[in-house]
């Protein structure tokens, strides 16, 4: 009996996808999905409707969306009618992040704990409504129920504009490809040793100075030593962050800058080069790599400085959470500077990797003291940390397991997997991908393979916040190079921090097919190694 009604139903919908097959077109994965009776014909005359007030932004998104899959833009109401309408509710008995998605021949209804969860039920619907055929008036909806929420609470992607600047509208467009695949943050990589990007009102000579590097190295790092003899850079003025930082809440998306410290500052160093051990002269980089000066732990106009520039930038993000970096700063200066040695014997410390420990918690305290956290890199954890630090694990894994067994947050986003600025395929020559990092290939099937609780045992896998992919630019100079590394890599990524524990390759592989429609539909420059066959 059960075949038979999924045969009718299948038979008296026009969709390319059978309604019992509408698991296999969302991605990420749903936790539930099952056909029901019946068919809904969305139309250029169907409405969205609201049932409260706060529904309504997300519901215009939606509006806006749709019309790039439909070519019709539907009209958006506050109104509590549901036949016959694509109607959106709160419901306070689900979780914060979960929601129920049901179409039948009345209409389409989402219901969500939050107004975060009905957007991802209409990401849903995006999804299926690009999956479906066109019929004689609309669109035909085959009859389904979704019951869906994510299995982690962090699902984010990094976007460096330091090594590249882009546009505010290319940082936009990044967001809601985020916003698609139901990723809730974005990390800002915004200060670097090849440009200041973010201004500071205090400090109006890092968006003068900080901001541009004399050129940039053509080709790859450390074979080349070919420049183009171009002055490069620019910076988001405070205005331009804040409507990045609201076209992100519309979406639901947390931004976290990263302020880098005490590495990756040779930008702000060129600017002031007296925070720096020797005091200089610094160039802003115009290569790639790790730079030997970092900023001096020893003097107090250091952290003067980092208060003063964090002070503005806690004004400007509101999420929580603020990235101070922690990476890659060899400690060679502080060996040799006499305000650090100093340092080091007034505080007690045994060595240089305890005073970037030092470094890192006089910082994390006076944010705490603002009612912020820090999330670093997992060089962090070299010479101890504080149980209040997330640890962001990115040469490989190792780093998220060792904080994951201290008790403190983690997010992993290992290179290994994660890294989505290396080659996608295996033979990056043979298959004519654009000059990227090549370390090793970072296939979609690589990063979907991607297993947070690897090593761990379940009291330690609470700790694991959540997952995310980083696209680093030292070689994406166009948004168009950006989407091409992010999809669809970023659709793997999204699925082992939605549906963890209900992942299966394959599966992925023929949704991911029918979720090229809806790329190509909304303009995302995909990379097509994958969709040609190509791994």
């Amino acid at each position: 009996m059960r075949r038979l009604f999924l045969l009718i139903a299948a038979l008296a919908c026009t969709s390319v996808v059978f309604a019992a097959d509408y698991a296999n077109v969302i991605v990420p994965r749903p936790v539930k999905c099952r056909a029901v009776e019946g068919e809904f014909i969305l139309t250029p005359k169907t409405v969205v409707r609201a049932e409260v007030q706060s529904l309504v932004g997300a519901a215009t998104i939606f509006s806006e969306d749709l019309a790039a899959v439909t070519g019709s833009k539907l009209a958006v109401k506050r109104s509590t009618v549901k036949s016959g309408a694509i109607s959106l509710a709160l419901e306070s008995s689900l979780q914060p992040e979960e929601y129920r998605l049901n179409i039948s021949k009345d209409g389409v209804r989402i219901v969500g704990g939050t107004e975060r969860a009905v957007f991802y039920g209409l990401q849903s619907l995006l999804q299926i409504a690009a999956a479906s055929d066109a019929v004689k008036g609309g669109v035909a909806l085959c009859g389904v129920e979704i019951s869906d929420k994510p299995h982690f609470e962090y699902r984010g992607s990094l976007f460096d504009v330091c090594r590249h600047i882009f546009t505010v509208e290319e940082v936009k467009k990044y967001i809601d490809i985020l916003a698609l695949h139901k990723c809730n943050k974005f990390h800002w990589h915004l200060t670097e040793d090849q440009g200041w990007r973010i201004e500071i009102k205090r400090y109006p000579e890092l968006s003068a100075v900080g901001a541009y590097r004399n050129e940039t190295l053509v080709g790859r790092n450390r074979r080349s030593k070919i420049y183009d003899n171009t002055r490069y850079g620019g910076v988001f003025t405070q205005d331009q962050v804040r409507d990045i930082v609201a076209y992100a809440a519309a979406r639901y998306i947390d931004v976290i800058p990263e302020i880098e410290m005490p590495g990756h500052a040779i930008a702000a160093l060129t600017t002031y080069p007296e925070l720096g051990c020797t005091g200089g002269p610094y160039e802003v980089w115009t290569r790639w790599g790790i730079s030997k000066d970092i900023f001096c732990a020893g003097k107090e106009s250091t952290f003067e400085f980092i208060e003063n520039v964090l002070t503005e930038v806690l004004e400007l993000f509101p999420y929580k959470y603020i990235h101070i970096g922690g990476d890659e700063a060899p400690r060679d200066v502080w060996k040799k500077c006499p305000h650090c040695q100093k340092r080091i014997k007034e505080e007690g410390l045994k060595d240089e990797n305890q005073l970037q420990s030092y470094f890192m918690e006089r910082v994390e305290r006076w944010l705490a003291e603002r009612g912020r956290k820090i999330i670093g890199w997992d060089e962090i954890l070299q010479g101890g940390i504080s149980k209040s630090a997330t640890v962001m694990s990115w040469r490989g894994s190792k780093g998220g397991i060792a904080a994951a067994k201290l008790g403190n947050q983690v997010i992993m986003t290992p290179n290994t997997h994660c890294y989505i600025d290396y080659y996608q395929t295996s033979d990056h020559k043979a298959n004519g991908e654009p000059l990227g990092n090549g370390r090793f290939p970072v296939t979609l099937r690589k990063t979907y393979e991607l297993d947070p609780y690897a090593e761990l045992n379940e009291e330690q896998q609470k700790f694991i916040k959540g997952v995310q992919v980083n696209l680093w630019t030292e070689y994406i100079s166009t948004f168009d190079h950006v989407q091409h590394m992010l999809l669809p890599r970023l659709a793997a990524l999204a699925e082992t921090g939605w549906s963890y524990g209900n992942k299966d390759y394959d599966d992925f592989a023929r949704r991911m097919h029918i979720l090229r429609r809806l790329y190509d539909k909304q303009g995302f420059n995909h990379a097509p190694y994958f969709f040609d066959g190509i791994e």
